[in-house]
């Protein structure tokens, strides 16, 4: 992700300089004309704003608070912007640090995939307060398209919230639609004209309108790992224990993620949960005739 998004910030004229622990992708950012520091600190050390683009929150943390420290870097008046799919309380943790240092703070997790990346068509779920917002929009600009930035709200944490609640909607409605698909087929009902009819009903869903095509084809969305998945959806079991709040439907998604992962290992296939339903079933929904036509959330 981090690699289309330095280079649509570079053609939209801004000063960019990048670190990544791959050879092979500095060296790549290197060819577009992109600037490539040593290391991540260096890269904070000269920064009016340092973008993050991290794989998950245990890597968002070593690299801001870890060793590396590269929080430390950052200069008084200088914002850090992160576009990871982070844990709220990461984010909270490593705020504080910043707002000790004079260090504004914005995080904006990131709707799309490599895909949207490279198109410059990503939605940005911001959390940020006014100031740092009018900071942040006209970077954000560059790299989504038209209504694609939705300010949540002023804290940190909002955006990361409704990232991981937006997802976990995702993931629950390719569980529900996979197993309402599985028990139409059982009946004799053809998981492709049940596509169409389900789509135009009242429980139809953007899932079954863009992305359901997707696990027809047989394709289990290989860009993003089952176990980032059950990463996500444990941060939100655990965010629902401490605030108390009902979680039992949604607890059901995160025990047939977590059953995935076990079955197929640390994989790419975010429709894996799907698939392993298919093996529950003994069938699958795959049609000869689908067509890919989704996008990576």
């Amino acid at each position: 992700m981090g690699l289309p998004i330095a280079r649509h910030l570079f053609d939209a004229g801004f000063a960019v300089t990048v670190f990544d622990i791959d050879p092979a992708r500095r060296a790549l950012a290197t060819s577009h004309g992109v600037t490539v520091a040593a290391d991540g600190r260096v890269v904070a050390s000269g920064a009016d704003v340092l973008i993050t683009v991290l794989p998950g929150p245990p890597e968002l943390r070593d690299a801001m608070l870890g060793a590396d420290d590269v929080l430390a870097t950052l200069r008084p008046g200088s914002l850090w912007l992160d576009l990871t799919s982070n844990d709220p309380r990461v984010a909270v943790d490593v705020a504080a640090v910043a707002d000790a240092q004079g260090v504004s703070v914005a995080g904006a997790p990131m709707g799309g995939g490599v895909r949207n990346a490279e198109a410059a068509t990503l939605r940005f779920y911001v959390g940020a307060d006014a100031d740092a917002f009018v900071r942040v929009e006209p970077i954000l600009a560059a790299l989504s398209a038209p209504g694609g930035i939705d300010h949540v709200g002023a804290d940190i944490t909002a955006g990361f919230t409704a990232k991981l609640l937006a997802n976990l909607l995702w993931f629950g409605q390719a569980a529900a639609v996979t197993e309402a698909l599985l028990l139409g087929k059982s009946l004799g009902l053809s998981p492709t004209a049940l596509r169409a009819t389900l789509s135009a009903s009242a429980g139809g869903s953007v899932f079954i309108s863009e992305h359901l095509d997707a696990l027809l084809a047989g394709d289990y969305r290989e860009e993003f790992g089952i176990d980032r998945v059950v990463e996500e959806l444990d941060i939100l079991s655990a965010l629902a224990a401490a605030q108390g709040t009902p979680f039992e439907t949604s607890e059901s998604v995160v025990h047939l993620h977590r059953d995935a992962l076990a079955r197929f290992g640390s994989v790419g296939g975010e429709l894996l949960g799907a698939k392993l339903l298919e093996e529950r079933a003994g069938t699958t929904l795959r049609s000869t005739n689908g067509t890919v036509r989704s996008t990576n959330e």
